[in-house]
Parts: C-alpha cells; sequence; structure tokens
C-alpha cells in the first residue's frame, strides 16, 4: 500500500492489481471525511484500512464512482467497519454496484451471446469473490450535487458517462483537483512496466466523447485516476486528446470493416485488437464500443 498526499486533505491509496494497480481517495475536510471507492473485496484489508488508520480518519461519506469490480468489491467490507457511513453512488449504475449477479451477467458477460471469449466457470468464482457479496447503496446522486468538506470548500459530483452509464467523479474547484477515476481511459490500462494491457470501454461513444471534452475543458491543475500516475494541467490536456484519438481510431476501424461487410460484433473486436492492441486482459471490452459505433451507422 502507498499513501500520499496529492492536494490540500486528498490522499491517494494505491495497491497492487496484479501487475498494475488501483488508487482510492480520501478527502479529508473539517466537516466531512469522504472516501472514493472501496476497490476489490480484499482492498479494504490490505491497503484502505492501513491507510485510514495511518492518517487517523473514519470516512463517513463513501462515494462508488461507477459499477466494476475494482471499485466497488469492497463495499459490504467496509460497511461493516464503518456502519455509519452512507454509501452513495449515481442512480444509473446502482443496480449493478448494489448487485453482484447483475453486475457479473450483465457488465461482464453481456457479450456472451455474440461468442466472445468469456470467462470460464473458476473466473466467473474468483470474480463473483473479488465482487465481495451484494451491499445497498443508501444515496443515489444524478450529477450537480455538492459535497460540504469544510465551511468554504465544497465538492461537486459530476456525471461522466461513457464508461458506464452512471460513472461519477468530483472536482475540488478550490483546488482545481478533478477525481475522474476510470471515466476517461488514454489509449489503455498499462502495467507498471508500461505494456499496454486492457483496452478503454465504453458503451456509449457520444457520451464518452462529451465525457472526455468536459473533463478537457476543466483544465485542471491536478487530474487524479484509478490506473494512471496524478497528472498536470499538460499531462491532462494531453491525456484526454490521446483518449479522443483512441475513439476516432476504434470508429475508423468499424467503419472500414462494415464497409467492407464485416458486421459481426466479434469479427470486428477482433479487427481492433489487432489494429490498436494487442491487448493481452479483457479484450472483449472493446465489443461494448465496437456495439455502440455500429448503432450509429
Amino acid at each position: 500500500m502507498k499513501l500520499d498526499e496529492v492536494a490540500p486533505g486528498i490522499h491517494r491509496i494505491e495497491s497492487d492489481l496484479g501487475s498494475r494497480f488501483v488508487a482510492q481517495y480520501l478527502l479529508v475536510g473539517e466537516q466531512r471525511v469522504v472516501l472514493v471507492d472501496t476497490g476489490l473485496a480484499s482492498t479494504p484489508d490490505e491497503a484502505l484500512l492501513p491507510a485510514l488508520a495511518q492518517i487517523g480518519a473514519v470516512p463517513d461519506l463513501i462515494v462508488i464512482s461507477h459499477a466494476d469490480l475494482d471499485h466497488c468489491g469492497g463495499n459490504r467490507r467496509m460497511r461493516e467497519c464503518y456502519p455509519r457511513a452512507v454509501f452513495a453512488s449515481h442512480e444509473l449504475d446502482r443496480r449493478w454496484i448494489e448487485t453482484n449477479a447483475a453486475m457479473l451477467a450483465e457488465n461482464y458477460l453481456w457479450h456472451e451471446a455474440y461468442g466472445l471469449d468469456e470467462p470460464d466457470d473458476q473466473g466467473r468464482r474468483e470474480m463473483l469473490a473479488q465482487l465481495g457479496g451484494d451491499a445497498p447503496i443508501d444515496l443515489g446522486l444524478r450529477g450537480g450535487e455538492t459535497i460540504r468538506l469544510e465551511p468554504a470548500r465544497r465538492l461537486e459530483v459530476l456525471h461522466l458517462p461513457g464508461h458506464s452509464p452512471g460513472h461519477i467523479g468530483l472536482w475540488d474547484r478550490q483546488h482545481r483537483v478533478v477525481i475522474i477515476i476510470d471515466a476517461v481511459l488514454y489509449d489503455g490500462i498499462y502495467d507498471r512496466a508500461g505494456t499496454k494491457l486492457i483496452p478503454p470501454r465504453y458503451y456509449d461513444a457520444a457520451a464518452y466523447r462529451e465525457t472526455i471534452r468536459r473533463v478537457r475543458a476543466l483544465e485542471p491543475e491536478l487530474l487524479l485516476t484509478a490506473h494512471y500516475d496524478p497528472m498536470s494541467r499538460a499531462a491532462a490536456i494531453e491525456f484526454c486528446e490521446r483518449s479522443l484519438g483512441h475513439v476516432d481510431a476504434v470508429e475508423a476501424i468499424v467503419r472500414a470493416g462494415h464497409g467492407a461487410g464485416e458486421v459481426g460484433l466479434r469479427e470486428l473486436t477482433d479487427r481492433v485488437n489487432a489494429e490498436l492492441g494487442p491487448f493481452p486482459e479483457f479484450a472483449t471490452e472493446i465489443a461494448a464500443g465496437v456495439r455502440s459505433h455500429l448503432a450509429s451507422l
């Protein structure tokens, strides 16, 4: 576990996720302590609880950025540890976050009917284990809400859809810090050695593009994500531009393949993987974006 205060009152908690890493954020103010994401089912005991003990903080609001197992898998464990904390997420991701079976079937296995490779039974059991068990969300968000951290400091909840329908982030206008977690995903997620591993997933290409443009327009002094190092303003702008470029490249491949008579989701997904990857992990995530581009043709 690695713990850093990256901005006033904003602590970045980083832990290993296979050959890559995942980060959660703790925002400590005079009036409220906010934790963003709970990681995998194993993350609370391995990283979050030690970090909270080191800082001497008790979260009273736990915000879940979106429905993915490495962002909400620790919910049940954190509920056990902090029963008075309020859990919040966007309403559009709430069902997946609350119900492990729905998350597995609809977020990770939806493309099974298209013949794309799926986790075997062992893989599915492991995913369910890391989802940590069903846990309720107390507060449904829609974006635009504000959270008072201190008397003169508020956080704005941003609805940043695309990667998931209800992805949210937090904007600290006073310090010009934005926490976007997985709302923008560059041209892929890399391991610690710099090898590209996982493709950017987006269910709605138009919404994802708009999210990228919105993040870029903020011109944050500090951009914070789950799977990339903290970024300065210049790096954040480049990150957004390259993310848009990736979407454009996927769309061009889909259009070319479709024009050549390739209309199957599997073959177009394989084409994108071959031309923009290869992505050795979770290559089927490409299919979500391919489907979105196909729908616009």
